[in-house]
């Protein structure tokens, strides 16, 4: 039982079937506004850690068999109550309470839900299928689910396949009427590949149509029982699993047998026809479950697909008229019988001869329109030979112009004599092969084809031989009917070797097409003549030595040759860092002048490398800007090249290599030093200071834009002790910083020129007496590296300011204030009296003097 501590309590439905045996949970959920009033009672008990009072209720409650039951806390507001083993006895209504701690009561705190327990009569019966089966047949799985009706219930009725630990839902049919598969079957289903076929009495059918090696597997067929709860939810009330069996697919492959035969002879394994007779051959197959299947079948001739009939019995030829089949059509296929297929050719010639196989290859449909190939299988051969009577004739080869040098022409005669049997219409080839001698070209066994006439006097050159051809530097002919030439019109040293002319006869056959009958080769005729080996010299010399970063290298390389006649050169600057390393190509040059750079150059120097033809065999080499990474060893690797006339490609003749040019040079970098002067050594109060920081530079100086500062200046006090501290910078890029101090003057650093800086200190003070000097950090480009550089720190001399005291000056400002302040002070007590005289004092009139003298007496 599941419930939650809150105001109301409220079970999940209000009754509930289960089977005898079975294990049960009941939930009870409440109202999310409720949610934090209070506990189920068990729930706070447990939560109180007052198990053994729980334990004590669950007992008195359950009592003999309170270890079937358990009370399982779930969430903050649900717990459950489990009854494991249910007896017909354990049927009746069940109650949840829980306490309020509410002042308030507001809906209900208990809720009470009936339990109803049947018996189990869930039987599940299935039939066992084949053990073994054919690829593409259909397999029945039949499995009979019952139970007895004694209250309202649902069955359904699962099929799965086990491969191995993995099982796999095929079809689930149930507890609504509906259908649902497993994903790999639902296409499948859906095209009509798996059938459901209820039955009678509890009997249901599950058919899989096709069936293919992927499906086979251990089979089993599950029964469910179901109830339908008032609230719409399906309750599972009990379920059992039986196994129907292992199906084993058979492969198609294992059981196809293929066999040609001639249709003359169904034994026989070879046939001998005469040129223009027809060819029948026979391929035969059988296997399992043939009906199944559909077919595909196709012949072959020596491996070559001459005609096939696909699946739905189309017919496709693969001859063509300038095939060895002839004309498209000569061939035909066609199904005798299930099984038997017949293939014809008519009117065969001697191309039409060789091993003929018959190809099958069976298919099924799968999920209806993918087609699946089961097996392939070729049959055993049947030679087919087509006699006839060769022609005959002799070669003779010979050389009428044989050279003598280098560049003279030759011409060889390929002469056929004796010929015989050379039918009505039938014509000479010829096809021409050089082998060449050893160390001129390549291996002496093999042959290069030169090039070819055919009977209709077609010319097909050889790839090696064909822009020489084109350019007329080489002929092939025909002179005469009998007599074939082959014409170099300058000979060169690749040229000598071993000619060989093979002459083939063609004839017309049936389909008016020239077809060759037979072929003869002539013996080899060497051709050769004593050479003298080309030589190059090439030699480097040093046009201009680089001795310091940043200057420029020069090269020249001068050639000079010997037994070549016009020749043109390919350069290649090469260098290696030591005699042992390796070796890298800068730039290079063509033979038609066109230059590259190597691999080796950075792509962000190729400004800095000039290569050029300063002669007829004068090249040289210049590298501008030299580094410390450009050291190492130059040279020139020459080649001459030569042609047989303008227009051709060049022919390689010899090749050499210059001796080397070193770059070595030390890279010191320049030298700079430093001084220091003061306008004036003193000044007085309030005027301005002025001191200069000049620089200058020896030794390799580096241009103007490739030389940078950082300046510092710094000032001891007179009366501050030792310390000097910093007062202002400027660093390399002009960014100028001041240092905060007490004084009332201020402070800039001008740069005056590229070596000079200037500190300027406006309205000086007392407090900027004292000691001052600066400290310079060079900055500059390295001609070797290409990187700016930092030299050594410098720090210059000092210089003494004195800022004068003036007791004038000093004391002017003092009198003069202290003048105008008494004389205030006397006109203001001035102002003060008469002031006070006037106001203070009666304004009384003049009287007589009274006769009473007493009382003036008294009065006075």
């Amino acid at each position: 039982m599941n419930t939650v501590a809150t105001d109301k309590c409220i079970w999940g439905s209000a009754k509930l079937k289960t089977l005898a045996d079975e294990e049960i949970c009941l939930h009870r959920m409440t109202p999310e506004s409720h949610q934090h009033s209070a506990l189920l009672f068990l729930e706070e008990l447990y939560r109180s850690h007052c198990h053994s009072k729980a334990r004590s209720i669950l007992e008195d409650a359950f009592h003999p068999a309170p270890h079937l039951f358990q009370v399982l806390p779930q969430q903050d507001n649900e717990v459950e109550l489990k009854i494991a083993e249910v007896k017909l006895t354990d049927a009746g209504f069940y109650e949840c309470q829980t306490p309020s701690t509410d002042y308030v009561i507001s809906g209900n705190y208990m809720a009470q839900v009936q339990l109803t327990v049947i018996p189990n009569t869930l039987k599940v019966s299935p039939k066992t299928p084949p053990p073994v089966i054919s690829e593409g047949s259909d397999l029945t799985l039949s499995c009979n689910v019952t139970r007895e009706l004694i209250h309202p219930t649902y069955l359904s009725v699962t099929w799965s396949v086990k491969k191995g630990t993995t099982s796999e839902e095929i079809l689930t049919f149930g507890p609504q009427g509906d259908v649902v598969t497993g994903s790999r079957f639902a296409r499948r289903y859906a095209e009509g590949g798996i059938r459901l076929v209820p039955g009678r009495n509890g009997v249901f059918e599950l058919v899989i149509s096709r069936m293919t090696t992927s499906d086979e597997g251990n089979y089993e067929c599950n029964g469910t029982e179901w109830t339908h709860e008032s609230g719409g939810n399906w309750i599972k009330i009990v379920e059992s699993t039986k196994e129907m069996g292992t199906v084993a697919v058979t492969p198609t492959g294992r059981s196809l047998n293929v066999k040609a035969s001639p249709s003359s002879s169904p034994s026989s394994t070879s046939l001998v026809l005469s040129p223009g007779n027809s060819l029948t051959l026979m391929c035969g197959v059988t296997t399992d479950n043939l009906p199944a299947l559909s077919l595909e079948v196709s012949w072959l001739a020596d491996g070559r697909e001459i005609i096939t009939m696909d699946r739905s019995g189309v017919v496709i030829s693969n001859t063509s008229s300038s095939g060895a089949q002839g004309k498209k059509g000569e061939a035909s296929l066609e199904r005798t019988e299930t099984g038997d297929y017949r293939l014809g050719v008519r009117g065969v010639t001697i191309e039409n001869g060789g091993n003929y196989t018959c190809r099958i290859r069976t298919f099924i449909n799968i999920e209806g329109r993918r087609w699946y190939m089961t097996a392939e299988k070729t049959s055993n051969p049947v030679t087919v030979k087509v006699s006839e009577i060769q022609p005959n004739f002799t070669l003779t080869l010979v050389a009428e112009v044989n050279p003598q040098t280098t560049a003279e022409p030759t011409e060889l005669a390929c002469r056929v004599t004796n010929i015989a049997n050379l039918p009505l219409g039938g014509r000479l080839g010829v096809s021409w092969e050089h082998t060449s001698l050893p160390g001129l070209g390549g291996d002496p066994q093999t042959s290069h084809p030169i090039g070819s006439l055919d009977a209709n006097g077609n010319l097909l050159p050889g790839s090696i031989y064909m822009e020489r051809m084109k350019s007329g530097a080489l002929t092939l002919s025909r002179v005469q009917p009998n007599t074939f030439k082959l014409r170099i019109l300058r000979t060169q040293e690749i040229d000598m070797g071993q000619y060989v002319c093979s002459v083939s006869a063609w004839s017309i056959n049936s389909q008016g097409d020239m077809v060759k009958t037979s072929e003869n080769r002539s013996s080899p005729l060497t051709v050769r003549w004593d050479t003298k080996r080309p030589i190059v010299n090439v030699v480097a010399k040093r046009i201009r030595e680089a001795s310091v970063g940043g200057s420029t290298f020069e090269l020249g390389c001068s050639v000079t040759t010997q037994n070549i006649g016009d020749a043109g050169y390919s350069v290649l600057i090469q260098s290696q860092d030591s005699l042992d390393s390796t070796v890298r190509t800068i730039m290079t040059l063509s033979p038609d002048n066109v230059v590259q750079h190597g691999g080796a150059t950075d792509p962000n120097r190729r400004d800095n490398l000039v290569l050029t033809k300063s002669g007829a065999a004068e090249f040289r080499f210049r590298l501008a800007g030299v580094q410390l990474s450009d050291r190492g060893y130059y040279w020139c690797d020459v080649t001459a090249w030569t042609k047989q006339q303008p227009g051709q490609a060049w022919t390689k003749a010899s090749s050499s290599e210059s001796n080397k040019i070193r770059i070595n040079f030390l890279e010191n970098g320049p030298s700079f030093s430093i001084a220091i002067k003061s306008d004036d050594s003193s000044v007085y109060p309030w005027e301005t200071a002025k001191m200069e920081c000049s620089l200058s530079v020896s030794g390799s100086s580096p241009k103007t834009d490739d030389l940078a500062y950082e300046v510092k200046w710094f000032f001891t006090r007179l009366r501050g002790g030792p310390a000097s501290v910093q007062v202002a910078s400027v660093d390399r890029f002009g960014v100028v910083r001041k240092i905060n101090r007490n004084s009332s003057s201020d402070v800039t650093i001008e740069r005056k020129d590229t070596h000079t800086y200037l500190l300027n200190i406006f309205g000086t003070q007392d407090s900027d007496s004292g000691e001052y000097f600066c400290s310079v950090t060079p900055w500059y480009l390295s001609a070797s590296t290409g990187a700016w550089t930092e030299a050594q720190e410098l720090t210059s001399s000092k210089v003494f300011l004195a800022v004068k005291f003036a007791v004038w000056d000093s004391l002017k400002l003092p009198l003069l204030y202290g003048a105008s302040a008494s004389l205030g002070v006397g006109l203001f007590s001035l102002v003060l009296g008469l002031v006070c005289a006037q106001c203070c004092c009666r304004n009384t009139a003049h009287l007589p003097r009274s006769r009473n003298k007493l009382m003036d007496l008294e009065m006075d």
